[in-house]
């Protein structure tokens, strides 16, 4: 049985407040503003400009920055883990299942992440339908749309995630009220709301970037924090991608419009993750290990982590650089495969893979011997950027909307240019012959180019390559937990949380679950 929670409304325990007081004079005592009502009885969400920034202010730290768990490192799980770049890393018995493909619902990963997207998801959804409604008007008509773009745009992120992970998904782009007696009927379908369609939930994402597009902040080449309408481009060339809404010419087109705007891939691959690594003191392990660049022309969005406000998630996944031995004492997660390993030492490709790999001693041997441990190195040290968007993976899309368009000259020279910056030489003549050798030449530049950046799974998804790669991989590749279950077209969406289902009775599992 649902559990149901009334709430009395606050005009109504102000009214028994002042029935109390022979003094009271509800004019003198209560603005519209201070009573937390408007004349209509609506509540009052933002008093004024004060309030918007502040929550805006929660939205870029509180949410983007410092809950980080699940929108990058259990997205790396999933990703990465889940692919075949890496293995799960540490023995815990809801990670060990990304590895090994026997994921269930009652796995708390992925309550974890079902829950955190939608509460952030609600979160920019409360701005978004409340920003008109500022009750002192000190907002400016371009300040609320450009509010409500960067709102759009984090909501979209969010949405985005979600729908390549469960597919059907609830888009809520409404506030519930509070329950009373008088409407609890019809409040019923908010508070526990149905699955959208993948088709709707990708419409739905479109329709928020769309308008972001129009009015979010324009980019800043000094600060790629922001939620700009570049943010929104780049997102509109990933969807574009993707099957629902597929539209090869607007990959293109968003790809070009970032182009002219002034993205392009960095000379050196070593700076876009890369550390000044100096002692803290002489004869110390403990570095100074401030980022090489920061807000590069290639990133398009990414998350600063300053001194005082450092990225926990470096000693998730090896060393903690600053604080040499800081929980180093437990097996980590996102340890990259054997098969990762190969790729790269077969392309011969040195620069992305001393970028992408490190190894240490430790005191653990769960894939690899402990006195030479491979370790995911993209986020290795506290000051790092999270990079959530950059435009080597947009001008890739780019070159796979070319190759699926026929233009396979077009296609190779993208893919050329992101091999000579690793300092590998042009394609081979054998990988030009044709669509399906270019594209599966394609596939295995991403696989290098974005190791552990949370795009290989996804990869496969799209392209429908998770059966052929995913169910091949166990035989090669010797370090990795036994499979417990094939792929199927059933493995490319996640369960439901079981504890979702059972607390919403309109939600229904997806197939194979």
């Amino acid at each position: 049985m649902k559990k149901i929670y009334f709430y009395g409304s606050i005009l109504g325990a102000m009214l028994t407040t002042a029935a109390c007081s022979t003094q009271y004079d509800p004019v003198a005592d209560y603005s519209d503003v201070t009573e937390g009502v408007t004349e209509e009885q609506e509540e009052i969400v933002f008093p004024d400009k004060n309030a918007v920034a502040s929550y805006m202010t929660t939205l870029y730290d509180g949410k983007m920055r410092g809950r980080q768990e699940h929108w990058h490192l259990d997205k790396l799980l999933i990703a990465e883990a889940h692919s075949d770049n890496a293995y799960a890393g540490t023995t815990g018995a809801e990670v060990v299942p990304y590895e090994d493909n026997s994921i269930e619902g009652s796995n708390s990963v992925v309550a974890r992440d079902w829950d955190r997207f939608m509460t952030d998801a609600a979160y920019a959804t409360k701005l978004i339908v409340n920003i008109d409604k500022v009750a002192d008007g000190s907002l400016s008509q371009s300040e609320i749309d450009s509010y409500r773009a960067q709102a759009e745009i984090y909501r979209a992120m969010i949405w985005f995630d979600m729908v390549r992970l469960w597919g059907d998904i609830p888009v809520i782009k409404t506030v519930a009220g509070n329950i009373t007696a008088d409407n609890i009927e019809d409040s019923y379908a908010a508070y526990f709301p149905a699955q959208n369609t993948e088709l709707e939930a990708y419409q739905a994402i479109e329709a928020d970037l769309l308008d972001a597009v129009q009015h979010a902040p324009a980019g800043n080449s000094a600060d790629k924090t922001v939620l700009s309408r570049d943010v929104a481009k780049a997102l509109l060339c990933k969807i574009y991608a993707e099957k629902p809404l597929r539209d090869y010419a607007k990959v293109i087109r968003y790809a070009d419009e970032l182009a002219a705007a002034g993205y392009d891939i960095i000379d050196d691959f070593t700076h876009l993750y890369g550390v000044d690594m100096t002692p803290q003191e002489e004869g110390s392990k403990n570095l100074k290990a401030t980022p090489l660049e920061l807000n590069t022309k290639e990133a398009i969005l990414e998350i600063h982590y300053p001194s005082g406000s450092g990225n926990w998630e470096s000693w998730m996944y090896g060393r903690s650089l600053e604080n040499w031995d800081y929980s180093f004492t437990w097996a980590k997660w996102i340890t990259p495969s054997r098969d990762l390993i190969k790729a790269f030492d077969e392309a011969g490709d040195v620069v992305r893979k001393n970028e992408s790999i490190v190894y240490y001693p430790c005191s653990w041997s769960n894939y690899y011997p402990s006195d030479n441990y491979a370790f995911m190195y993209k986020c290795r040290s506290g000051y790092v950027s999270n990079i959530k968007y950059r435009y080597a993976d947009i001008l890739l899309l780019k070159a796979e909307a070319l190759i699926q368009t026929g233009d396979l000259d077009g296609a190779a020279t993208i893919i050329d240019r992101i091999r000579e910056r690793a300092g590998l030489g042009k394609l081979p003549a054998s990988a030009r012959s044709g669509k399906d050798a270019l594209l599966n030449a394609y596939l295995k530049e991403r696989r290098l180019e974005l190791a552990f950046e949370g795009e290989r799974w996804f990869d496969l998804v799209r392209l429908d390559k998770v059966e052929e790669i995913m169910n091949a991989v166990y035989a090669k590749d010797s370090g990795r937990h036994a499979q417990k279950t094939p792929f199927t077209q059933n493995s490319y969406r996640l369960p439901i949380p079981q504890s979702v289902l059972d607390a919403n009775d309109n939600l229904v599992q997806n197939p194979g679950y």
